[in-house]
């Protein structure tokens, strides 16, 4: 075995396990849904998107999934309870497919796009400086040059933590004095890696505004900086929110997408939790690319959302 194949494999394990116990969730109440039956029935599909449901899919996304599901029955005229998996996993997939939810290049930038510039944003708490240093390492790893930008001048704790994770990465940290203008922190962080021919710039911002208004305000100002040094930027609007608050990451990502334009997801703490299917429902609301997943505390622990590993890890491949 060659060592891209025992990554790989190393890959595939911690998404298995970052996600047993919402597919234990789901594979226990399938079981119980058909058992004593040999078709897919009214009843079985009733089960199936209370499972959906309760596995934090959300109400639309699950209906989708039922109403795909039962044109299939309605099609093949007979679909055995042993074939519902599998049919789960196509579907769902292609859900995935069509909300853009497809497979990205593993950690790497567009060559013409250096500086390649990300802002992150979210809630305080759901991992947004941990995902941030998690992504310096990956990127840092594939050769990449990176440098951060602590623009959450509006808590202490988030310059030092962002300051630790450069420390411990090993990438430069740009920073400010606590209640900075985070704009200011921005520009400067944008000008020291466009000095210094850097690949990836990912850029911190407040987690907490009093109210949508004032946090549009905020990251519009921020992005007007930044683009005023390297034009068209930033490249990238990462949204990050926690996998195991179910409906609450939901209500995130209204907020985050009414206040700026959001390109990717990251959705964090998926190990530990029955609330994997949060992916597949805010995927297909927002119609936005979950870009990354987050399985544990390791720093390897952050995945690139590969659609089809995901559907088999949930649904049995």
């Amino acid at each position: 075995m060659g060592l891209f194949d025992i990554f790989s494999k190393k890959k595939k394990e911690t998404l298995d396990q970052g996600l047993e116990k919402t597919k234990e969730n789901i594979f226990s109440k399938l079981t119980r849904a058909v058992a004593g039956k040999s078709r897919v029935d009214d009843d079985v599909l009733d089960e199936l998107e209370e499972i959906l449901v309760t596995s934090d899919v959300g109400v639309d996304t699950t209906l989708k999934i039922i109403e795909r599901i039962e044109e299939r029955v309605a099609r093949d005229k007979y679909v055995g309870t042993d074939e519902l998996t599998r049919i789960l996993r196509e579907e769902i997939a292609e859900l995935l497919t069509e909300n853009n939810s497809d497979d990205i290049a593993e950690f790497a930038v567009p060559e013409d796009k250096k500086p390649y510039v990300i802002m992150v944003v979210g809630v305080n708490g759901v991992g947004k400086t941990t995902t941030i240093g998690k992504l310096a390492y990956q990127f840092k790893q594939n050769g990449l040059s990176v440098y951060l930008g602590a623009a959450d001048t509006f808590r202490a704790a988030a310059v030092e933590q962002l300051d630790i994770w450069g420390k411990r990465v090993g990438v430069p940290v740009v920073k400010q004095k606590m209640g900075a203008d985070p704009a200011s922190v921005a520009f400067d962080t944008l000008n020291s890696a466009k000095a210094n021919h850097a690949d990836v710039v990912i850029i911190d911002t407040a987690g907490r505004l009093h109210n949508k208004i004032n946090l549009m305000n905020e990251l519009t100002k921020i992005k007007n900086v930044m683009s005023k040094v390297i034009a068209d930027t930033p490249n990238e609007v990462l949204l990050v929110l926690d996998g195991s608050t179910g409906q609450n990451a939901f209500e995130q990502a209204k907020h985050f997408t009414a206040a700026t334009e959001v390109t990717a997801l990251a959705i964090t703490k998926l190990d530990g939790t029955a609330k994997g299917g949060v992916v597949i429902g805010i995927s297909d609301q927002f119609k936005i690319p979950v870009k990354y997943i987050g399985l544990g505390e390791g720093m390897e622990d952050l995945q690139v959302f590969r659609r089809k590993e995901f559907v088999d890890s949930l649904f049995g491949g």
